[in-house]
């Protein structure tokens, strides 16, 4: 049984699944969704496995969606070169970049870059999504790569924000606006921002960007359960660590990935803060392969290092 509650955004009503819904693993909810214990294989076109994440920007009028011609998708993804080897079925990747840019990318060869900057490595490459957010100039570029896609920036043209919902088959990319501050005085910019949620292989994975303020209970619920958030650890220049804390707790990711950390300070005593809640993980990698049944029962920060790409070099 699923009890529902409302809850209101910008006028309109959104419906927070409560209880059962959220009490129960991810696993089994992924399996409750396709009506087994696993997506069936050999699809052409790479399907996206059905996630368990809240995804209620489908209802919000005025959102964009993306129609693909034929041909178009992963298909199309898998023909041109990949940013890295190649993943089985139902994981995803996600590489650390460096400031607050990550590389997601999936089993069918699409991909996607935060808070990207113009610049992502010595590479060729460029991914079929690009978002970005406007805190400064670190987390977007006003000259994307003209060959990428799909660039989405995550402020509109007035405090109404912007609405995205992006859909590439495999992969499904929205967006919560929330506000901002200005870089020059105490003025927010109402709806200036956003936190993207990337829903792939069964997994909802959120971007909480230059986050300003912690959600409201509207934003919470649009946002839906997060398997997997990349979060500001600053302590400064977004929100201060006593905030963050309350957002990851409220959140309740089953993996954590620090970013936006300057030098060793701020990341240091970001985990110091977490290690009491959660399991630590610093191997020194680049970056963590993860899938739906490989989430780690209890709570996990996993902590990347940033290194951005490099073109492969010739034996």
């Amino acid at each position: 049984m699923r009890i529902y509650f409302p809850t209101v955004r910008a006028g309109r009503v959104l419906l927070l699944a409560a209880g059962f819904a959220l009490a129960t693993p991810p696993a089994t909810l992924h399996a409750q969704a396709t009506g087994q214990g696993a997506a069936p294989e050999g699809n052409a076109r790479t399907p996206r496995v059905p996630s368990h994440c809240i995804a209620l920007a489908g209802d919000i009028p005025g959102a964009r969606f993306a129609a693909l011609p034929a041909g178009a998708g992963p298909r199309t993804a898998s023909r041109r070169a990949r940013a890295r080897d190649p993943l089985p079925e139902e994981m995803v990747r996600l590489s650390y970049l460096a400031h607050a840019s990550f590389l997601i990318e999936t089993p069918g060869g699409l991909s996607a870059v935060t808070d990207y900057t113009g610049f992502i490595g010595a590479t060729d490459f460029f991914p079929d999504v690009a978002t970005m957010n406007r805190a400064h100039e670190t987390h977007w570029t006003a000259m994307p790569d003209p060959r990428i896609p799909h660039v989405l920036k995550g402020w509109g043209p007035t405090a109404e924000g912007v609405e995205h919902r992006l859909d590439l088959g495999e992969m499904l990319v929205r967006n919560v606006n929330t506000d901002i501050r200005s870089a020059f005085d105490e003025t927010v910019d109402r709806n200036g921002n956003s936190i993207f949620v990337f829903e792939v292989a069964g997994l909802c994975i959120g971007h909480l960007g230059h986050l300003h303020h912690e959600p409201d209970a509207a934003q919470y619920a649009a946002l839906g359960r997060l398997d997997v958030v990349m979060a500001a650890v600053d302590g400064g220049t977004t929100l201060d660590l006593p905030r963050m804390m309350r957002v990851l707790r409220r959140l309740r990711s089953s993996v954590v990935l620090p970013m936006h950390w300057f030098r060793g300070g701020s990341l240091e005593r970001f985990v110091a803060a977490a290690s009491a809640e959660f399991d630590i993980r610093q191997e020194g990698e680049n970056s963590v392969t993860l899938s739906l049944r490989s989430l780690p029962r209890r709570p996990t920060v996993i902590v990347l290092r940033p290194n951005y790409l490099r073109a492969p070099q010739p034996d």
